[in-house]
């Protein structure tokens, strides 16, 4: 006896048919059917249906089947065919087919026709397939597959995937490039992809590019998504200047969901094998990194080199919070060497620290002990930075007191050492009354504070004191206000203006602070923030005597849409009443009238180009004491040109020009020139070509840079194939650019 059912009705009756069908399957394969009582059990599944609302079948247990015409065979050797478009779901895995047969026994159904299989990674179109339902492993012949989330693409001549997202392939092929363009593919003899792991197993594997074979090997694991795994990365091949050419292979060690570690052998062919080491680690209130590279015999200088380092960062429960940074290495010329940046061989002093802080409403504390390794040679003894064992500033701030008054102090005790020169202890307390008034519009802040300085001093010379101190009130007033206008742009467009100047009045009396040592006080360099600072030193061995008044404005231009800033421009100076007189040792009491001017422009000249520009100057002859300008036009993500241009009075005067340039639809020209005009040299420049296609890219790159402290010169060329989805096969190219070009972003991935 046959049943057959043609419909047109809404899906959700689809799925009570096949369970009329298999009522019948079920029941003719034990005994004689009973269509009445199939009919009735029917029924009721419909009537439910009728007095409740739509529902989501819950489970990936529960399948849903719907086909355009059934028939089922009751007998001996029940059967079950579907045509006119035949669709499975279970769960969020989904399959279709032309025509369909039910295997009761087998607890199966076999597609055929047009076979199609989707899920949230994954995609395949086969000529015929099997679906156990029972376990959910659906099997393909003649598969073609494509992985969404990579564009991922490939065949097989078998392929299996089970309920838990793994696929296993025969005789397979694949690739990121899109049909009818593989520039590379991987072949294998069998491929084991696990898309919720999202890594990929291939035997036997075959990696072509441009139809020309780079790599074989017995067996290889990829990833087919962000996941981590253990595994060998892809081997750097490149130049290393001064050291030869260069050889990493790196290992990366997924030891745990938290802790995981790189490790890289690094060839330099003029030098030996240096292994170096990255530890990474993440708990619940902790992180940090531990790195070392360890070179045991460097061909060129005879000796053994290494470096390590340590940053860590730990959160206590009771808002407590640490911190570690160290970093040593073997020898002075460590990076110059081995480090391969002009940034990296400029480094003069290595920080080592461990510190505590916490931080309240009220109360701050910062305990911390520090040293410094001391890379540069032309560096005395005596001028090298001193130890800090410990130090230890608690700080306080009690606003809204009465009559509005606001309190603070500021503390610190701290011991200065080191092999040369002075040492001791310095303890510092700095109490402050404040009353602030603040309106719409405008500001007033008059403040009195009282600075006082103790020293326990060791290794002082004959005659001098061992416990100077220091004593001297500091007395200011603050005030500024903001004034706003809207003018009419073009186009109707609506901007704001701002116009807000600040004066700061700053009166500290003159005490004679010639016997006191100088740990760690500097005079910094004038800036906007400086010139609004009471103390014209930096540090505490010295407090500046002063009776001056620091004037400033700055001016905005806004979009009032969009809040934008078009224009920001600030100019300033402080005028000083009366001579200074506190000097550091081997300086001079001053006695000019006025400090430089400070200015500072940015412009958002078109909606792609901006232009900042900072300019110190004196007055007279004194002329400019340092300037700094810088233009980027950026009118796409992919379109970059950097100018920029530095000088510092009998220091340093230089230009840079960088930028990522397409040159055609799939060429970019990338570069930077950095050249001293106070030495009349080139300090760095690379030049370089990137081409991207659909799946693919390549990186070149030439380079020329100073590489030590004496001016030595270093060359390197890069070379680095990317296969997009895959893996990256040279140097890290893209690290250079992204270093070296401002704005840069590396595309090809």
């Amino acid at each position: 006896m046959a049943l057959v059912f043609t419909t047109n009705q809404p899906r959700a009756l689809f799925s009570n048919r096949l369970i009329f069908l298999s009522c019948l399957l079920a029941a003719s394969s034990v005994h004689a059917a009973d269509p009445l009582a199939c009919q009735n059990s029917l029924d009721t599944r419909l009537d439910d249906e009728v007095q409740m609302p739509p529902r989501t079948i819950e489970g990936e247990s529960a399948i849903e089947l719907a086909a355009g015409e059934f028939e089922a065979t009751i007998g001996p050797n029940p059967a079950a065919t579907m045509s006119g478009g035949v669709l499975l779901r279970r769960g969020d895995k989904l399959a279709g087919a032309d025509r369909a047969s039910f295997d009761p026994d087998k607890r199966a159904v076999h597609l055929d026709g047009d076979v199609r299989y989707e899920d949230p990674g994954t995609q395949i179109r086969s000529d015929s397939a099997e679906f156990s339902y029972d376990s959910g492993r659906i099997q393909f012949s003649g598969a073609e597959f494509s992985l969404g989330h990579n564009n991922a693409t490939g065949s097989a001549s078998n392929l299996l995937i089970n309920q838990q997202g793994q696929l296993q392939l025969d005789d397979v092929s694949y690739t990121t490039c899109p049909p009818g363009s593989n520039d590379w593919e991987l072949e294998a003899g069998d491929i084991d992809l696990d898309t919720r792991t999202g890594v990929g197993i291939a035997r036997n594997i075959k990696l072509r590019f441009q139809n020309i074979p780079i790599l074989y090997a017995p067996y290889l694991s990829f990833p087919i998504s962000d996941a981590r795994k253990s595994g060998i990365l892809t081997p750097e091949i490149g130049s290393a200047g001064r050291s030869g050419n260069q050889f990493r292979v790196p290992y990366y060690w997924n030891i745990a969901p938290n802790y995981d570690a790189t490790i890289t052998p690094r060839l330099l062919t003029d030098r030996g094998l240096q292994l170096q080491t990255e530890f990474r680690y993440l708990t619940e209130r902790s992180d940090g990194i531990v790195t070392a590279q360890y070179l045991p015999d460097d061909s060129l200088v005879d000796d053994e080199r290494h470096m390590m380092s340590l940053q860590h960062r730990t959160l206590f429960a009771n808002q407590w919070r640490n911190q570690i940074d160290f970093r040593e290495v073997s020898d002075s010329q460590y990076f110059e060497d081995l480090g391969g940046s002009l940034s990296a061989s400029s480094v003069t002093h290595l920080n080592r620290s461990i510190n505590f802080d916490r931080y309240s409403k009220t109360w701050s504390i910062f305990a911390q002990v520090q040293d410094y390794q001391t890379l540069d040679d032309a560096i005395l003894p005596q001028e090298e930075p001193y130890q800090r064992l410990p130090q230890v500033l608690i700080n306080g701030r009690w606003p809204d007191q009465i009559l509005g008054l606001s309190v603070s102090l500021n503390s610190e005790i701290v011991n200065f050492d080191r092999d040369v020169g002075v040492t001791g202890w310095r303890a510092n307390v700095a109490p402050t009354v404040e009353l602030p008034i603040e309106r719409p519009g405008w500001f007033v802040n008059p403040a009195i504070a009282w600075d006082f300085t103790q020293y326990q001093l060791s290794d002082t010379q004959p005659g001098e004191s061992t416990d100077p101190s220091r004593s001297l009130p500091i007395a200011s007033l603050d005030t500024g206000f903001v004034l706003e206008r809207l003018i009419n742009g073009g186009s109707g467009t609506r901007r704001l203006q701002t116009i807000e100047p600040r004066m700061l009045y700053v009166h500290v009396p003159f005490r004679d602070q010639n016997d006191l040592p100088v740990f760690d006080t500097i005079v910094p360099d004038l800036n906007l923030v400086q010139l609004f600072r009471k103390n014209r030193f930096l540090g505490t061995d010295r407090i500046g005597d002063t009776d001056q008044v620091s004037i400033g404005v700055t001016s905005r231009i806004l979009d009032v849409s969009s809040g934008k800033e078009l224009v920001t421009a600030t100019i300033g100076q402080t005028r000083y009443l009366s001579d200074r007189q506190v000097i550091l040792p081997g300086g001079s009491p001053a006695n000019f009238e006025s400090s430089d001017y400070i200015a500072e422009v940015r412009f958002l000249l078109y909606e792609n180009l901006n232009f900042d520009f900072g300019h110190q100057w004196g007055t007279g002859s004194s002329g400019t004491t340092q300037s700094e300008a810088r233009l980027q036009y950026r009118p796409s993500i992919n379109k970059i040109l950097n100018l920029s241009y530095r000088f510092r009075r009998d220091s340093l005067e230089q230009g840079d020009l960088s930028w990522s340039w397409p040159v055609g639809s799939q060429w970019n020209f990338v570069g930077r020139y950095n050249f001293s005009f106070r030495d009349n040299e080139t300090l760095e420049q690379f030049f370089g070509l990137e081409y991207e296609s659909c799946c693919w890219g390549l990186r070149l790159v030439s380079r020329r840079h100073i590489s030590t402290r004496d001016g030595t010169r270093d060359s390197s060329f890069g070379l680095q194939l990317v296969l997009k989805g895959m893996t990256s096969i040279g140097t890290a190219a893209d690290k250079l650019l992204e270093r070296g070009i401002l704005g840069y972003s590396a595309n090809i991935r």
